[in-house]
Protein backbone atom coordinates (compact mmCIF):
# COMPACT_ATOMS: atom_id res chain seq x y z
CA UNK A 1 0.00 0.00 0.00
CA UNK A 2 2.23 2.78 -1.31
CA UNK A 3 -0.35 5.57 -1.22
CA UNK A 4 -1.93 7.13 1.83
CA UNK A 5 -5.22 9.06 1.63
CA UNK A 6 -5.88 11.50 4.46
CA UNK A 7 -9.43 11.97 5.70
CA UNK A 8 -9.98 15.41 7.19
CA UNK A 9 -12.87 17.54 8.38
CA UNK A 10 -14.10 19.51 11.34
CA UNK A 11 -15.70 17.56 14.22
CA UNK A 12 -19.10 15.93 13.82
CA UNK A 13 -19.47 16.06 10.04
CA UNK A 14 -19.46 12.27 9.56
CA UNK A 15 -15.72 11.83 9.03
CA UNK A 16 -15.48 8.80 11.31
CA UNK A 17 -18.61 7.38 9.69
CA UNK A 18 -16.92 7.77 6.29
CA UNK A 19 -13.79 6.05 7.60
CA UNK A 20 -15.79 3.17 9.07
CA UNK A 21 -17.80 2.80 5.87
CA UNK A 22 -14.66 2.74 3.70
CA UNK A 23 -12.65 0.35 5.90
CA UNK A 24 -15.37 -1.42 7.92
CA UNK A 25 -13.31 -0.62 11.00
CA UNK A 26 -15.01 0.40 14.22
CA UNK A 27 -13.66 3.76 15.34
CA UNK A 28 -15.91 5.80 17.68
CA UNK A 29 -18.61 7.91 16.09
CA UNK A 30 -20.54 10.68 17.77
CA UNK A 31 -22.11 14.09 17.32
CA UNK A 32 -19.64 16.00 19.45
CA UNK A 33 -16.15 17.46 18.96
CA UNK A 34 -13.06 15.27 19.19
CA UNK A 35 -14.79 11.92 19.07
CA UNK A 36 -11.54 10.98 17.33
CA UNK A 37 -8.37 12.13 19.10
CA UNK A 38 -5.63 9.98 17.59
CA UNK A 39 -5.43 9.22 13.87
CA UNK A 40 -7.03 5.94 12.86
CA UNK A 41 -5.37 4.04 10.03
CA UNK A 42 -7.26 1.44 8.04
CA UNK A 43 -7.22 -0.45 4.79
CA UNK A 44 -9.58 0.82 2.11
CA UNK A 45 -9.74 -0.18 -1.54
CA UNK A 46 -9.76 1.45 -4.95
CA UNK A 47 -11.24 -0.32 -7.96
CA UNK A 48 -9.25 -1.24 -11.06
CA UNK A 49 -10.71 -3.24 -13.91
CA UNK A 50 -8.84 -6.54 -13.77
CA UNK A 51 -6.53 -7.34 -16.68
CA UNK A 52 -6.76 -11.12 -16.29
CA UNK A 53 -9.88 -11.62 -18.50
CA UNK A 54 -8.02 -9.94 -21.38
CA UNK A 55 -5.64 -12.92 -21.28
CA UNK A 56 -8.45 -15.47 -20.79
CA UNK A 57 -7.34 -15.98 -17.19
CA UNK A 58 -8.80 -15.69 -13.69
CA UNK A 59 -6.64 -13.75 -11.26
CA UNK A 60 -5.36 -14.94 -7.89
CA UNK A 61 -4.71 -11.69 -5.93
CA UNK A 62 -1.99 -11.73 -3.29
CA UNK A 63 -3.58 -8.68 -1.62
CA UNK A 64 -7.02 -7.20 -1.96
CA UNK A 65 -9.56 -9.18 -3.93
CA UNK A 66 -11.34 -9.44 -7.27
CA UNK A 67 -15.12 -9.48 -7.71
CA UNK A 68 -16.85 -9.87 -11.08
CA UNK A 69 -13.79 -8.64 -12.97
CA UNK A 70 -13.17 -5.66 -10.69
CA UNK A 71 -9.93 -5.64 -8.73
CA UNK A 72 -10.08 -4.02 -5.28
CA UNK A 73 -6.56 -2.76 -4.58
CA UNK A 74 -5.67 -1.78 -0.98
CA UNK A 75 -4.65 1.75 0.00
CA UNK A 76 -4.10 3.29 3.42
CA UNK A 77 -6.82 5.58 4.73
CA UNK A 78 -5.99 7.84 7.68
CA UNK A 79 -8.70 9.51 9.75
CA UNK A 80 -6.80 12.64 10.85
CA UNK A 81 -8.06 14.27 14.03
CA UNK A 82 -7.84 17.85 15.24
CA UNK A 83 -9.08 20.24 12.57
CA UNK A 84 -10.35 23.37 14.30
CA UNK A 85 -9.89 27.10 13.62
CA UNK A 86 -6.30 28.08 14.46
CA UNK A 87 -4.87 24.58 13.94
CA UNK A 88 -1.90 26.12 12.09
CA UNK A 89 -1.19 28.16 15.24
CA UNK A 90 -1.17 25.03 17.38
CA UNK A 91 -4.69 25.39 18.77
CA UNK A 92 -6.55 22.24 19.75
CA UNK A 93 -4.63 19.29 18.36
CA UNK A 94 -3.06 21.64 15.82
CA UNK A 95 0.57 20.57 15.80
CA UNK A 96 -0.23 16.87 15.88
CA UNK A 97 -2.96 17.41 13.29
CA UNK A 98 -0.50 18.98 10.86
CA UNK A 99 2.10 16.27 11.48
CA UNK A 100 -0.42 13.49 10.83
CA UNK A 101 -1.86 15.35 7.86
CA UNK A 102 1.52 15.67 6.20
CA UNK A 103 1.84 11.89 5.97
CA UNK A 104 -1.00 11.84 3.42
CA UNK A 105 -0.47 12.09 -0.33
CA UNK A 106 -3.94 13.47 -1.03
CA UNK A 107 -6.78 14.71 1.17
CA UNK A 108 -10.47 13.88 1.20
CA UNK A 109 -12.23 16.72 3.03
CA UNK A 110 -15.53 15.49 4.48
CA UNK A 111 -17.98 18.41 4.59
CA UNK A 112 -21.49 18.34 6.07
CA UNK A 113 -23.48 19.78 3.15
CA UNK A 114 -26.67 19.84 5.21
CA UNK A 115 -25.30 22.82 7.15
CA UNK A 116 -26.24 21.21 10.46
CA UNK A 117 -22.86 21.69 12.15
CA UNK A 118 -21.17 25.04 12.69
CA UNK A 119 -17.48 25.86 12.23
CA UNK A 120 -16.69 24.43 15.68
CA UNK A 121 -18.57 21.20 14.99
CA UNK A 122 -21.56 22.09 17.16
CA UNK A 123 -25.16 21.36 16.09
CA UNK A 124 -26.84 24.23 14.26
CA UNK A 125 -29.01 24.99 11.24
CA UNK A 126 -28.35 26.94 8.06
CA UNK A 127 -24.55 26.83 8.22
CA UNK A 128 -22.91 27.55 4.84
CA UNK A 129 -20.64 24.63 3.82
CA UNK A 130 -18.47 27.15 1.95
CA UNK A 131 -17.11 28.26 5.32
CA UNK A 132 -15.84 24.74 6.01
CA UNK A 133 -14.22 24.44 2.58
CA UNK A 134 -12.52 27.83 2.93
CA UNK A 135 -11.54 27.10 6.51
CA UNK A 136 -9.47 23.99 5.67
CA UNK A 137 -7.77 25.60 2.69
CA UNK A 138 -6.94 28.68 4.78
CA UNK A 139 -5.51 26.57 7.63
CA UNK A 140 -3.27 24.71 5.20
CA UNK A 141 -2.26 27.86 3.33
CA UNK A 142 -1.26 29.58 6.57
CA UNK A 143 0.71 26.50 7.61
CA UNK A 144 2.57 26.49 4.30
CA UNK A 145 3.13 30.24 4.52
CA UNK A 146 4.80 29.85 7.90
CA UNK A 147 7.20 27.24 6.53
CA UNK A 148 7.78 29.32 3.38
CA UNK A 149 8.78 32.35 5.43
CA UNK A 150 11.28 30.25 7.36
CA UNK A 151 12.77 29.26 3.99
CA UNK A 152 13.04 32.92 3.01
CA UNK A 153 14.81 33.68 6.31
CA UNK A 154 17.15 30.76 5.60
CA UNK A 155 17.93 32.24 2.17
CA UNK A 156 18.62 35.68 3.60
CA UNK A 157 20.92 34.24 6.27
CA UNK A 158 23.33 33.13 3.54
CA UNK A 159 23.07 29.49 4.53
CA UNK A 160 24.25 28.35 1.08
CA UNK A 161 26.82 31.11 0.54
CA UNK A 162 26.78 33.87 -2.04
CA UNK A 163 25.80 31.73 -5.05
CA UNK A 164 22.57 30.50 -3.51
CA UNK A 165 19.22 30.21 -5.26
CA UNK A 166 15.95 30.89 -3.46
CA UNK A 167 14.36 27.67 -4.78
CA UNK A 168 17.11 25.61 -3.11
CA UNK A 169 16.46 27.05 0.35
CA UNK A 170 12.69 26.88 -0.05
CA UNK A 171 12.83 23.28 -1.25
CA UNK A 172 14.98 22.23 1.69
CA UNK A 173 12.77 24.04 4.18
CA UNK A 174 9.62 22.57 2.60
CA UNK A 175 11.02 19.10 1.89
CA UNK A 176 8.47 17.52 4.24
CA UNK A 177 5.83 18.52 1.67
CA UNK A 178 7.51 16.25 -0.92
CA UNK A 179 8.53 19.05 -3.24
CA UNK A 180 11.87 19.90 -4.84
CA UNK A 181 13.80 22.90 -6.13
CA UNK A 182 12.71 22.38 -9.74
CA UNK A 183 9.03 22.34 -8.80
CA UNK A 184 9.47 25.37 -6.52
CA UNK A 185 11.21 27.31 -9.29
CA UNK A 186 8.52 26.40 -11.82
CA UNK A 187 5.77 27.56 -9.44
CA UNK A 188 7.53 30.86 -8.71
CA UNK A 189 7.91 31.62 -12.40
CA UNK A 190 4.35 30.48 -13.22
CA UNK A 191 3.05 33.13 -10.83
CA UNK A 192 5.07 35.81 -12.64
CA UNK A 193 7.35 36.36 -9.65
CA UNK A 194 11.05 37.16 -9.67
CA UNK A 195 13.50 34.60 -8.25
CA UNK A 196 14.24 37.11 -5.51
CA UNK A 197 12.11 37.14 -2.33
CA UNK A 198 13.06 40.77 -1.69
CA UNK A 199 10.77 41.58 -4.62
CA UNK A 200 7.80 39.75 -3.06
CA UNK A 201 5.11 41.46 -1.00
CA UNK A 202 2.82 39.69 1.48
CA UNK A 203 0.25 38.86 -1.20
CA UNK A 204 2.96 37.29 -3.37
CA UNK A 205 4.10 35.08 -0.50
CA UNK A 206 0.54 34.00 0.24
CA UNK A 207 -0.06 33.17 -3.44
CA UNK A 208 3.15 31.16 -3.60
CA UNK A 209 2.36 29.24 -0.42
CA UNK A 210 -1.14 28.50 -1.70
CA UNK A 211 0.09 27.24 -5.07
CA UNK A 212 2.73 25.00 -3.49
CA UNK A 213 0.03 23.61 -1.19
CA UNK A 214 -2.30 22.90 -4.11
CA UNK A 215 0.47 21.03 -5.93
CA UNK A 216 1.70 19.00 -2.97
CA UNK A 217 -1.45 18.49 -0.88
CA UNK A 218 -4.38 18.22 -3.32
CA UNK A 219 -7.91 18.09 -1.90
CA UNK A 220 -11.24 16.69 -3.01
CA UNK A 221 -14.52 17.43 -1.25
CA UNK A 222 -16.72 14.57 -0.07
CA UNK A 223 -20.06 16.39 0.10
CA UNK A 224 -21.52 14.29 2.92
CA UNK A 225 -25.14 13.85 4.02
CA UNK A 226 -26.29 14.34 0.45
CA UNK A 227 -29.31 12.16 1.12
CA UNK A 228 -30.97 15.29 2.58
CA UNK A 229 -32.80 17.79 0.32
CA UNK A 230 -31.07 20.81 1.91
CA UNK A 231 -27.69 19.23 1.15
CA UNK A 232 -28.61 18.87 -2.50
CA UNK A 233 -29.65 22.53 -2.65
CA UNK A 234 -26.32 23.59 -1.13
CA UNK A 235 -24.44 21.30 -3.51
CA UNK A 236 -26.00 22.87 -6.61
CA UNK A 237 -25.19 26.38 -5.40
CA UNK A 238 -21.60 25.67 -4.38
CA UNK A 239 -20.58 23.60 -7.41
CA UNK A 240 -21.89 26.40 -9.63
CA UNK A 241 -19.77 28.96 -7.74
CA UNK A 242 -16.69 29.95 -9.78
CA UNK A 243 -14.64 30.33 -6.58
CA UNK A 244 -14.67 26.54 -6.19
CA UNK A 245 -13.86 25.48 -9.75
CA UNK A 246 -10.43 24.30 -8.61
CA UNK A 247 -11.97 21.59 -6.40
CA UNK A 248 -13.54 18.22 -7.20
CA UNK A 249 -16.83 17.50 -5.42
CA UNK A 250 -18.28 14.04 -4.85
CA UNK A 251 -21.90 13.67 -3.61
CA UNK A 252 -21.61 11.34 -0.62
CA UNK A 253 -23.64 9.49 1.97
CA UNK A 254 -21.33 7.65 4.36
CA UNK A 255 -24.42 6.43 6.20
CA UNK A 256 -25.75 4.74 3.04
CA UNK A 257 -22.41 3.04 2.29
CA UNK A 258 -22.10 1.63 5.78
CA UNK A 259 -25.72 0.45 5.77
CA UNK A 260 -25.25 -1.36 2.44
CA UNK A 261 -21.99 -3.01 3.49
CA UNK A 262 -23.54 -4.25 6.74
CA UNK A 263 -26.59 -5.52 4.87
CA UNK A 264 -24.32 -7.28 2.39
CA UNK A 265 -22.35 -8.92 5.20
CA UNK A 266 -25.62 -10.04 6.76
CA UNK A 267 -26.85 -11.60 3.53
CA UNK A 268 -29.67 -9.10 3.19
CA UNK A 269 -28.45 -7.46 -0.01
CA UNK A 270 -25.97 -8.24 -2.76
CA UNK A 271 -23.83 -5.10 -3.02
CA UNK A 272 -20.37 -4.36 -4.37
CA UNK A 273 -18.70 -1.16 -3.10
CA UNK A 274 -19.00 1.61 -5.64
CA UNK A 275 -21.96 0.14 -7.53
CA UNK A 276 -24.97 2.30 -8.32
CA UNK A 277 -27.47 -0.45 -7.52
CA UNK A 278 -27.92 -3.57 -5.38
CA UNK A 279 -30.27 -6.53 -5.03
CA UNK A 280 -32.29 -7.37 -1.95
CA UNK A 281 -31.69 -11.10 -1.47
CA UNK A 282 -32.74 -11.69 2.16
CA UNK A 283 -35.89 -11.39 4.20
CA UNK A 284 -36.58 -7.81 5.31
CA UNK A 285 -39.41 -6.08 7.09
CA UNK A 286 -41.51 -3.46 5.35
CA UNK A 287 -39.63 -0.74 7.25
CA UNK A 288 -36.24 -2.14 6.24
CA UNK A 289 -37.32 -2.45 2.63
CA UNK A 290 -38.49 1.16 2.62
CA UNK A 291 -35.11 2.28 4.00
CA UNK A 292 -33.23 0.27 1.40
CA UNK A 293 -35.37 1.68 -1.38
CA UNK A 294 -34.51 5.21 -0.22
CA UNK A 295 -30.84 4.29 -0.44
CA UNK A 296 -31.44 2.77 -3.88
CA UNK A 297 -32.88 6.07 -5.11
CA UNK A 298 -29.83 7.91 -3.79
CA UNK A 299 -27.19 5.62 -5.35
CA UNK A 300 -29.08 5.56 -8.65
CA UNK A 301 -29.22 9.36 -8.79
CA UNK A 302 -25.61 9.99 -7.82
CA UNK A 303 -23.93 6.91 -9.27
CA UNK A 304 -23.10 5.33 -5.90
CA UNK A 305 -22.83 6.35 -2.26
CA UNK A 306 -19.78 8.51 -2.98
CA UNK A 307 -17.45 6.81 -0.49
CA UNK A 308 -15.74 4.60 -3.05
CA UNK A 309 -15.90 7.34 -5.66
CA UNK A 310 -14.19 9.84 -3.30
CA UNK A 311 -11.19 7.56 -2.79
CA UNK A 312 -10.85 6.80 -6.48
CA UNK A 313 -11.28 10.43 -7.51
CA UNK A 314 -8.58 11.40 -5.04
CA UNK A 315 -6.10 8.81 -6.24
CA UNK A 316 -6.71 8.45 -9.96
CA UNK A 317 -8.21 11.79 -11.01
CA UNK A 318 -6.64 14.33 -8.66
CA UNK A 319 -3.30 12.56 -8.09
CA UNK A 320 -3.23 11.06 -11.58
CA UNK A 321 -1.97 7.72 -10.21
CA UNK A 322 -1.96 4.65 -12.46
CA UNK A 323 -2.42 0.94 -11.79
CA UNK A 324 0.13 -1.46 -13.29
CA UNK A 325 -0.02 -5.26 -13.42
CA UNK A 326 3.25 -7.18 -13.48
CA UNK A 327 2.99 -10.15 -15.79
CA UNK A 328 4.29 -11.92 -18.82
CA UNK A 329 3.09 -12.21 -22.37
CA UNK A 330 1.12 -15.35 -21.48
CA UNK A 331 -0.54 -13.64 -18.53
CA UNK A 332 1.25 -15.68 -15.87
CA UNK A 333 2.65 -13.53 -13.07
CA UNK A 334 4.79 -16.35 -11.69
CA UNK A 335 4.58 -19.98 -10.65
CA UNK A 336 2.48 -19.07 -7.61
CA UNK A 337 -0.48 -17.66 -9.49
CA UNK A 338 -1.96 -15.47 -12.17
CA UNK A 339 -2.03 -11.68 -11.97
CA UNK A 340 -1.24 -11.86 -8.27
CA UNK A 341 -0.29 -8.18 -8.00
CA UNK A 342 -1.55 -4.78 -9.00
CA UNK A 343 0.56 -1.78 -8.04
CA UNK A 344 -0.43 1.90 -7.83
CA UNK A 345 2.29 4.16 -9.23
CA UNK A 346 2.63 7.93 -9.72
CA UNK A 347 1.55 9.61 -12.93
CA UNK A 348 4.32 9.57 -15.51
CA UNK A 349 6.00 6.42 -14.18
CA UNK A 350 8.32 4.66 -16.62
CA UNK A 351 9.41 1.07 -17.14
CA UNK A 352 12.47 1.84 -15.03
CA UNK A 353 10.35 3.34 -12.24
CA UNK A 354 8.23 0.19 -12.21
CA UNK A 355 11.31 -2.05 -12.10
CA UNK A 356 12.65 -0.18 -9.07
CA UNK A 357 9.21 -0.27 -7.46
CA UNK A 358 9.34 -4.06 -7.67
CA UNK A 359 12.84 -4.25 -6.17
CA UNK A 360 16.03 -2.19 -6.27
CA UNK A 361 18.00 -5.16 -7.61
CA UNK A 362 15.52 -5.60 -10.46
CA UNK A 363 15.87 -1.91 -11.29
CA UNK A 364 19.67 -2.07 -11.17
CA UNK A 365 19.68 -4.96 -13.65
CA UNK A 366 16.91 -3.66 -15.94
CA UNK A 367 17.37 -4.50 -19.62
CA UNK A 368 13.93 -3.57 -20.96
CA UNK A 369 10.25 -4.21 -20.49
CA UNK A 370 7.60 -6.03 -22.50
CA UNK A 371 4.11 -4.68 -23.06
CA UNK A 372 2.15 -7.88 -22.50
CA UNK A 373 -0.86 -6.70 -24.51
CA UNK A 374 1.09 -6.00 -27.69
CA UNK A 375 4.02 -8.33 -26.82
CA UNK A 376 6.35 -5.55 -27.90
CA UNK A 377 9.57 -4.55 -26.21
CA UNK A 378 9.51 -1.20 -24.39
CA UNK A 379 12.48 0.86 -23.25
CA UNK A 380 13.42 1.88 -19.75
CA UNK A 381 12.15 5.43 -20.33
CA UNK A 382 8.80 4.31 -21.79
CA UNK A 383 5.94 6.05 -19.95
CA UNK A 384 3.38 3.58 -18.65
CA UNK A 385 -0.39 3.96 -18.89
CA UNK A 386 -3.18 3.00 -16.51
CA UNK A 387 -3.81 -0.78 -16.49
CA UNK A 388 -0.70 -1.67 -18.47
CA UNK A 389 0.53 -5.23 -18.02
CA UNK A 390 4.31 -5.20 -18.06
CA UNK A 391 6.97 -7.88 -17.92
CA UNK A 392 10.34 -6.67 -16.63
CA UNK A 393 13.43 -8.27 -18.15
CA UNK A 394 16.37 -7.85 -15.77
CA UNK A 395 19.79 -9.42 -15.26
CA UNK A 396 18.83 -9.68 -11.57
Amino acid sequence: MSYKIGLVGKPSVGKSSFFNAATMNDVPEGAYPFTTIDPSIGEAYVRVECAAPEFDESCTPSVGYCDHGMRYVPVKLVDVAGLIPGAHEGKGLGNQFLTDLNEADVLVHVVDFSGETDIEGEATEGHDPREDIDFLENELDMWYLGVLEKGIDRYRSGYHGEDKDIEVDLAEQMSAFKTNKDEIKQIILSLGLELDPDEWDDADKESLAREIRKRTKPIIIAANKMDKPVSQENYEEITADADYEHLTFVPTSAHAEKALKKADEGGVVDYRPGDDDFDIVGDVSDEQEAGLEQIREFVAEFGGTGVQQSLENALFDVMGAIAIFPGSANGKSDSQGVFRDCFILPEGSTTEDFAYHLHSDIGDGLLHGIDCHSKRQIGSDHELAHRDVVEIVSTN
